[in-house]
């Protein structure tokens, strides 16, 4: 399997799941708000989309890191010669991947602390609510290494990211 077809499928993967996390959050909030409309709060619909928010966070954040669509000065970086250009695109995605690993690491930490909490409001495991940590994580790691080449083969090429490329075309 070719690594733009791994990318293509990881992509659909982390879109179909993170539309179907908005459009339940979504429904969640609406019975809220129209069950304290009628006067009948539900107990539990506010606990619940607060994880459903994370839960859509998480899954959203790989979603974009796939799509390289967080924040960046390629400006900067694309301006240095390729020595120093390859060392900062190399330290940036050192960096970003050490944390996501870190973070997965000790998100399956403290699943294993929660043990055998469940939500307040309904009967739910804590650790099955937190594990959009380490699971986002490393989603988050996949997407970096999926993109890993065209990364370095930009930064080599000097070549600005199609990000980039697609705000210039828009303001020209």
């Amino acid at each position: 399997m070719s690594l733009v077809k791994l990318r293509s499928g990881f992509e659909w993967l982390l879109e179909v799941i993170t539309m179907f996390l908005v459009v339940a959050l979504t429904v969640v909030v609406l019975l809220g708000v129209s069950f304290r409309y009628a006067g009948n709060s539900l107990g539990w619909y506010d606990e619940v989309a607060a994880v459903m928010l994370a839960w859509v966070t998480y899954y959203g954040a790989a979603l974009a890191a796939l799509k390289r669509a967080h924040i960046s000065v390629p400006g900067f970086v694309y301006s240095r010669p390729r020595a120093v250009r390859m060392a900062l695109v190399v330290l940036g995605e050192a960096i970003t991947i050490t944390f996501f690993v870190l973070l997965a690491i000790y998100g399956v930490h403290v699943i294993g602390v929660l043990g055998g909490s469940t939500l307040v409001s309904v009967p739910i495991p804590v650790a099955l609510t937190q594990s959009t940590i380490p699971i986002g994580a490393a989603l988050f790691v996949i997407a970096e290494l999926l993109n890993l080449p065209d990364i370095l083969r930009e930064a080599w090429d000097g070549r600005k990211p199609p990000s980039e490329q697609d705000i210039v075309e828009e303001m020209q």
